[in-house]
């Protein structure tokens, strides 16, 4: 009895009071509508025509150069490459790191968004170097998406500023850590290439996520996923630096943004929401106990496959679900002139919509 009761004093002491690396604070989740309305269940992601990337995975984003080369991001720390007219990705280059968001700029330059390393380049010989690792003599922790706008300006996401990829076991238990503690140490970064000089345009957020510049160039689209929506920030004009909603509540969380051809954008939800997230919002002590719990027993992502697009105002134009989780963990997707491509944090292989035989 004594031992039975010494080691249950001893598992109670550490549930309350062994230290965990969260600080959580109280928040109010939106009520999940779950799959309902334009979110309503459906297998039109079901269907997809695969690529495989042979012993890499996690196609985490693409980008598409003029040429109508197609690069994605990959677990290893790989650069693959398709050219036009191929059928396969081929390793190009490895930042050492891990590689997420990718953008080609108007010189054939690929930018990258490494969790590991900052924001880097990738020049046209191939040539890897580091464009920013710090801002305001904070360390980029996180870089996790990209975009360009028309006038060279580089905007990028550093998704929490506490919760390094490389020091806590990955991206997405980095995520996860950022997300249980929802203090907001997520920020937008404007880089301008032609003075070298980078500055926080917007912080505070909870896991700053994907971006995408505007079909007009006047605004900034940030996916903040621990809060289940999409913001805007506007550029310039009588709204300067003022943020906006775009849409909230929505059923996952959102990954990357990316602009569609024919305007809207294309958002993919990396997972459906979790219910024990969300009840205990309003309870930091309980989610400090949550952290200290064996990982099988805490709040995690679920395979389920989900790409949405909205429109400028966000509102819902398509909804691509795969409830199976086959093609799981989709974290956006890129248009060429006859394919969509749909990307990954997981996955194996590359998913293709309307690839022609």
């Amino acid at each position: 009895m004594k031992v039975a009761w010494l080691i249950g004093v001893l598992i109670a002491l550490y549930l309350l009071l062994w230290p965990v690396p969260i600080a959580p604070v109280s928040w109010q989740s939106p009520a999940n509508k779950g799959f309902e309305g334009k979110f309503a269940e459906n297998t039109r992601l079901s269907d997809l025509t695969l690529i495989d990337l042979g012993d890499d995975y996690g196609p985490e984003d693409f980008a598409l150069n003029h040429e109508g080369t197609l690069a994605t991001s990959s677990h290893s720390g790989a650069i693959l490459l398709k050219k036009k007219g191929e059928r396969t990705f081929s390793p190009w280059v490895n930042t050492g790191g891990r590689p997420l968001g990718i953008e080609y700029d108007s010189k054939g330059n690929l930018l990258i968004a490494d969790a590991h390393l900052g924001l880097l380049k990738i020049d046209t010989a191939g040539v890897l170097s580091v464009l920013v690792d710090s801002v305001n003599s904070t360390p980029v922790v996180y870089a996790d998406d990209v975009d360009i706008a028309e006038n060279g300006k580089v905007y990028f996401t550093d998704a929490t500023t506490k919760f390094s990829a490389k020091a806590f076991g990955g991206t997405l238990n980095a995520s996860l850590l950022e997300i249980l503690e929802h203090r907001g140490n997520g920020r937008l970064i404007e880089y301008t290439p032609s003075t070298g000089k980078s500055k926080v345009i917007m912080d505070g957020l909870v896991f700053a996520n994907g971006v995408a510049v505007s079909h007009d160039q006047a605004s900034v689209l940030v996916n903040e996923t621990g809060n289940y929506r999409v913001l805007r920030y506007w550029l310039g004009g009588p709204r300067s630096g003022q943020v906006d909603i775009v849409i909230d509540n929505l059923p996952g969380f959102p990954d990357n943004i990316s602009a569609a051809r024919n305007g809207g954008y294309y958002v993919g939800l990396a997972s459906p929401r979790s219910s024990a997230v969300d009840k205990l919002a309003d309870s930091p002590f309980l989610r400090k106990i949550v952290q200290r719990l064996p990982k099988l027993l805490r709040p995690q992502g679920q395979a389920y496959g989900h790409l949405i697009k909205i429109s400028e105002r966000g509102e819902i134009e398509l909804s691509l679900q795969d409830p199976t989780g086959a093609y799981p963990f989709t974290t956006g997707a890129i248009e060429t002139d006859e394919e969509l491509y749909i990307s990954s944090l997981t996955a194996t292989a590359v998913g293709v919509l309307g690839l022609k035989e």
